[in-house]
């Protein structure tokens, strides 16, 4: 199972890192990691859309789920009402978390290479058809250290993760539930949503203090470019709305 993970996912990232770094002027080890980041953010971005596509949809959906807690105490009855509900707006519950799952074996290879991959020992898992460097130097931009925990990283990537959590907190409940019993309640998940908010950042923080800075750097980028993509996808279902209220005819 080893073997294979190492086969499939770490050689793989690894030689694409050293690749890179190859070809990059200066062979800025930095510059090897973004760029490292992009690509592989670009081969999971069908995934990351998905899920960001089903979590918008799921947030979307949080007062009408309150509101059928309150209505439907029973266990069973509750379940019925929540798959119907799912039904009739095309959702998936598992689809926000299942991509994520799949992306996870990436994030350990990746997390892998730079604890170990970045060793001279650990070169030798390089294709013979890439040029295969003495040492890679951990220095990026003449004065960061990477191989080293960094603070000021580990701040960015707590910040850009806690942009990446407020975008997904539900400010005010849809038009058609406003007014609602469940739209007027706080629930226990809009209450937990809230505390992840402040938790993740502060976390990511913590664990970006005792880890080396180059993990931490694909951490803050990846979370970055996570954030760019919501944004995108956020604007694009906006102007789908309002393209649809604008062209819903009056009752006569």
């Amino acid at each position: 199972m080893t073997h294979l993970f190492t086969i499939i996912f770490y050689q793989p990232i690894l030689n694409l890192l050293v690749w890179l770094y190859n070809i990059i002027p200066g062979h800025d080890i930095g510059i090897a990691i973004i760029l490292l980041t992009i690509i592989i953010r670009v081969i999971l971005l069908p995934l990351s859309k998905q899920s960001i596509m089903s979590q918008k949809a799921l947030q979307d959906l949080q007062p009408k789920i309150e509101e059928i807690k309150k209505q439907f105490p029973g266990k069973e009855e509750q379940g019925k009402a929540m798959i119907k509900l799912y039904q009739e707006n095309k959702i998936n519950p598992l689809s926000s978390c299942l991509p994520l799952l799949i992306q996870l074996p990436f994030l350990f290879a990746v997390y892998q290479v730079f604890i170990d991959g970045l060793k001279s020992s650990s070169l030798n898992l390089v294709y013979p058809f890439i040029s295969r460097p003495e040492s890679i130097s951990v220095i990026s931009f003449n004065f960061l250290d990477l191989s080293k925990p960094n603070w000021v990283l580990a701040i960015l990537a707590g910040a850009a993760q806690f942009w990446q959590a407020k975008m997904m907190i539900t400010k005010k409940p849809p038009a058609a539930v406003q007014g609602s019993k469940g739209a007027l309640d706080e629930g226990m998940a809009a209450m937990m949503n809230k505390q992840m908010l402040y938790f993740m950042p502060i976390f990511t923080v913590f664990i970006g203090l005792s880890l080396p800075g180059g993990l931490t750097l694909y951490w803050f980028v990846v979370t970055l470019l996570t954030v760019l993509q919501q944004l995108f996808i956020f604007n694009r279902i906006l102007n789908r709305d309002k393209k649809e209220v604008i062209t819903i005819e009056p009752v006569k």
